[in-house]
């Protein structure tokens, strides 16, 4: 494990900054033109339209969705991105609600410095009955 460098810890709060935009092609703009996104094991979302639209999903549910960065974790060839995500589910058929999840994504970054593979992990569980009871 070694220190995030600049760079990197740039890109992580620039990637930080377009969640908190609202703004799903921002997300996707972090990725290789055919990067992916795999979350809590499910298929992969693949390439700029599919990742754009998995931001969006979120969005629906959550439009004031917020991010926070919490760690960097560098390891020998990939990156852990720990993240704390904020929101009130006042989306289509929204419950009201509001929910606080902690989760990361391991990244595997191109030669650009672009994400080629995401893999996000988080609880799923809570999340769900956050929506329903609230933190």
């Amino acid at each position: 494990m070694t220190e995030p460098s600049d760079k990197l810890r740039s890109f992580a709060e620039s990637y930080t900054a377009a969640w908190c935009s609202g703004d799903p092609a921002s997300v996707a703009a972090h990725y290789a033109p055919n990067g992916s996104l795999a979350i809590n094991g499910g298929a992969a979302a693949v390439g700029t339209e599919a990742l754009t639209a998995v931001a969006a999903s979120f969005y629906e549910g959550l439009p004031d969705m917020q991010v926070y960065l919490r760690d960097l974790v560098v390891n020998d060839d990939s990156v852990e991105y720990h993240w704390t995500f904020t929101g009130t589910n006042t989306g289509p058929g929204g419950t009201g609600k509001s929910v606080q999840v902690d989760g990361f994504e391991s990244w595997t970054l191109d030669d650009d410095g672009l994400i080629a593979q995401s893999i996000g992990t988080y609880d799923a569980e809570e999340y769900a009955r956050q929506l329903a009871e609230g933190v």
